[in-house]
């Protein structure tokens, strides 16, 4: 058995809330809850880029966020917060996705390239301030390469013509004097080409990317990735895919797509999936803002409803890629979630006027941990996915403002959470009560445990999101065919579920690590309230 007394008294503060009171009896009984791990039954290789993260020029996500300028008393490397690229380095970050969103609709290339006292100044689509373009093509290719990811270029398919796209292609990955582009990015300073390979062929197609029907969208893609210049790059082309649960856009674009013989399927690498939580559960209407919830002020029961709505993702994957094997029966095709995460309402913002930036909590951390747990469980579907958004705006990891920086919880989770990438995911089975609780006058009830396995070798990590918000939850591990030679754990968790970092206080929400020690075949492990727990677990 798992340490419990001494798991208990070491980690209640940072774990939030054990029940002391509750320890005898738990002890005394056997646990009512059981995960079995299932080493012979792999469901794939997770990949790392289901890791990824998304930037947008708008409100502090670019500028205070990512880019300081290179003459800023910040700490920076060319420009580019050092803060931020430490941490990112640390979380293996992936794959990042620029300039947008819906700014990549409105966004001409050409204007954030070439001597930075000669770019233009522009209104910026979300009118909150204007793009004075001094981050552009180059330092976003740059900071992708001081964090080690790989970037993902979103096109403008809504207002300018497929031939700029072409050249944007160039223009990043021609050879060094290969063509008049490659020279000009060359006189910025960068001669070697940028090997960029994913380009999202337009963003949201079905509103602010065009207002398309699908079937005018898939003209419209056909049209973008014909014969694009390649210079010995794999492309990766992303089709704009669906919102939510809009079957019939994934099927009239498929569908439009084969029109041309079933050989165009082959041209389309990923179908972007967008899919936000609103927190609608409880009588609001999906309104730009009335009708979400609160990102500080919440109850139990809009904690729970929250990561109810974040569960439909499950449903959402397993719909589209249904659709999707009408016409891809190979699913040559995968899906990239390239926009997830909670949306609340304006108003917890750490810097005034920083549009869509909101606090995130505890909460967030737990939905977080549970979706990137529901992405393990579908390597075979998933190519990629990135959080919404990476600093300063809606899911970020991190908050910042000029010298002040903090990594928020769900930043947190991603570093727990890293040791998954390029693991194997492992069938994993989770027996437990459900929780259950009263939604303004009806009966309601949530998942009592939820999680995924990954193994490496013999290193094997299980992740398991407790969502009761005040009890624990003692569970006996399972491991089919192998026994448990050592293991450490790592929990984030806070007795307050409305917990956050913030400038004035950086660690209210912080992961405490601790070794276990263990006895018998099927140790038992007591998961804290309202936590997020890693088991890092050594196969002997």
């Amino acid at each position: 058995m798992i340490g419990r007394r001494d798991f208990i008294r070491n980690t209640a503060t940072a774990a939030g809330a054990l029940l002391l009171s509750r320890t005898a009896s738990l002890a005394a009984d056997a646990p009512d809850s059981r995960i079995e791990i299932l080493l012979d039954e792999p469901l794939g290789t997770i990949s790392p880029n289901i890791y990824g993260h998304f930037t947008e020029h708008l409100g502090g996500v670019i500028y205070d966020g990512i880019w300081v300028g290179r003459d800023s008393k910040v700490p920076n490397i060319d420009g580019i917060r050092k803060d931020l690229v430490d941490h990112m380095r640390k979380i293996k970050a992936p794959v990042v996705r620029y300039p947008g969103g819906c700014f990549a609709d409105s966004y001409d290339w050409r204007d954030g390239v070439g001597p930075a006292d000669k770019r233009p100044r522009r209104a910026n689509f979300w009118g909150d301030k204007s793009e004075t373009n001094q981050f552009g093509t180059n330092e976003f290719v740059h900071f992708s390469k001081l964090i080690g990811s790989q970037p993902y270029l979103a096109a403008n398919v809504r207002s300018l013509p497929a031939a700029e796209f072409y050249r944007w292609v160039e223009y990043c990955n021609a050879p060094a004097k290969a063509t008049t582009l490659s020279e000009m990015r060359a006189a910025a300073g960068y001669a070697d080409p940028f090997h960029v390979r994913y380009w999202g062929v337009g963003n949201e197609s079905w509103g602010c990317g065009g207002n398309f029907t699908a079937q005018e969208y898939a003209v419209e893609f056909r049209r973008f990735a014909t014969w694009v210049p390649r210079f010995g790059e794999d492309l990766a082309f992303i089709a704009s895919g669906p919102s939510d649960f809009s079957w019939d856009w994934t099927r009239g674009f498929l569908e439009e797509i084969a029109r041309k013989g079933p050989g165009q399927i082959s041209s389309i690498y990923g179908l972007a999936l967008h899919y936000y939580t609103w927190n609608l559960s409880r009588g609001r209407t999906k309104d730009w803002d009335a009708g979400k919830g609160d990102a500080l002020k919440f109850d139990a029961v809009d904690w729970y409803e929250l990561l109810r709505e974040g569960q439909v993702m499950d449903s959402i994957i397993h719909g589209h890629w249904q659709v999707m094997g009408e016409f891809d029966h190979d699913h040559h095709i995968k899906l990239v979630i390239d926009e997830w995460g909670p949306w609340y309402r304006p108003g917890s913002e750490q810097t005034p006027g920083d549009i869509l930036e909101q606090t995130p909590t505890l909460r967030d951390a737990v939905f977080s941990a549970m979706t990137l747990d529901i992405f393990h469980q579908h390597p075979e579907k998933i190519a990629m996915a990135n959080c919404a958004q990476l600093i300063n705006c809606l899911n970020s990891l991190y908050l910042a403002h000029e010298d002040k920086f903090c990594i928020t919880p769900v930043g947190h989770v991603f570093d727990m959470y890293s040791a998954h990438q390029g693991a194997q995911s492992l069938r994993t089975i989770f027996s437990t009560p459900d929780i259950h609780y009263d939604r303004d006058g009806k009966a309601a009830s949530f998942w009592g445990l939820k999680g995924s396995a990954s193994l490496r070798d013999k290193d094997l990590v299980l992740t398991v999101v407790n969502p009761n918000v005040s009890e624990p939850r003692e569970a006996e591990i399972g491991i089919r065919g192998a026994t448990i030679q050592s293991a450490a754990a790592t929990v984030l968790g806070n007795r307050d579920i409305h917990a956050h970092n913030c400038f004035a206080q950086k660690d209210a929400v912080h992961p405490e690590a601790k070794q276990l020690s263990l006895e018998g075949r099927n140790p038992t492990y007591i998961f804290a309230p309202a936590s997020v727990t890693k088991l890092a677990l050594r196969l002997a």
